[in-house]
């Protein structure tokens, strides 16, 4: 019987779940590890252990949550995935995709390498540079480079701080900028795509687009994620839409990813990757169950 681990923190997270329900149903004899108690011990041979679990001797591993901890932990993690996948376990996503997708500057750097079309990008590592870009610019998001679901970005309008819900925020465009550097030693600048109030999340496993949907706004929020309120409704990609779907997750390595696609007067534009997507929107909305494609995948490689 083929070992199957599927890395997460919640074990009630319902991707998660799907996974394991299809894997099970296949036959194949799964589990559940948690990388955030993950140990290794080093001599003759090598181990990589957590919950119980010896993860060199599964066959295959679908990475669902890499779990929180410092920047050494996650480096540790990364680094136990990768030799876990030079020993011949199969990793999916592979370590190197989620890396690209987590780290908002290199995917947007990989994308535009691919002629994919994306929102102007800047980088700024002091305040008055920063605030010079958002001035000429004039209607920007500002965002955490390693971040989700929407969380900490703030839009700038007219040297206004506007948050996610459309209300104005009392801090002042210097004080923001000049915050998250001395935090973060830097910012992420990127262009505002005026849109309908919405966005596309498009899922692709394995090189085709098995089903998209738009995230609707909530009213008044021009922020689209399903996590702060969006809701999902069915989408029909164009030809096009699907290809740039395609190749942006191509562009990062990942085997399956949720590709952010935005409309708008000036055409259409990958805005982010996710290489650790949830699959519960497109199951609620279509009644797609990207498990079945993925453990589908998982097969196709063993």
């Amino acid at each position: 019987m083929k070992k199957l681990a599927i890395v997460v923190t919640d074990p009630k997270d319902w991707t998660a779940n799907a996974l394991m329900q299809e894997a099970e149903r296949r036959g194949f004899e799964t589990y559940y590890p948690n990388l955030e108690k993950l140990e290794t011990s080093i001599g003759k041979d090598i181990e990589h252990k957590t919950n119980g679990i010896n993860l060199s001797e599964m066959d295959a591993v679908i990475i669902r949550d890499m779990g929180t901890g410092k920047n050494d932990a996650h480096v540790f993690r990364f680094d136990v995935l990768q030799e876990l996948e030079e020993s011949g376990v199969i990793i999916i996503n592979p370590p190197v995709a989620i890396q690209n997708a987590a780290n908002k500057f290199h995917s947007s750097c990989l994308i535009s390498k691919a002629g994919i079309p994306t929102p102007k990008t800047f980088v700024s590592q002091e305040t008055e540079p920063g605030l010079k870009i958002i001035e000429t610019l004039k209607d920007v998001v500002v965002k955490p480079v390693f971040g989700f679901k929407g969380i900490g970005i703030k839009r700038i309008k007219n040297n206004e701080v506007i948050g996610p819900d459309g209300t104005l925020e009392k801090t002042t465009v210097y004080d923001l900028v000049s915050g998250i550097i001395e935090n973060k030693g830097m910012v992420y600048i990127q262009e505002f795509i005026e849109n309908p109030g919405q966005d596309i999340r498009a899922f692709v496993v394995d090189g085709k687009v098995i089903g998209a949907i738009y995230r609707k706004a909530a009213d008044g929020w021009w922020l689209n994620n399903l996590s702060q309120g969006g809701t999902p409704e069915r989408c029909e990609l164009t030809e096009k839409q699907e290809k740039m779907c395609i190749d942006a997750a191509r562009a990062i390595g990942a085997v399956f990813a949720g590709v952010d696609i935005i409309e708008s007067d000036k055409g259409c534009f990958v805005l982010e990757i996710n290489a650790t997507p949830s699959g519960a929107g497109i199951y609620k909305s279509l009644n797609i169950n990207v498990a079945e494609h993925i453990i589908d995948t998982i097969e196709n490689r063993l």
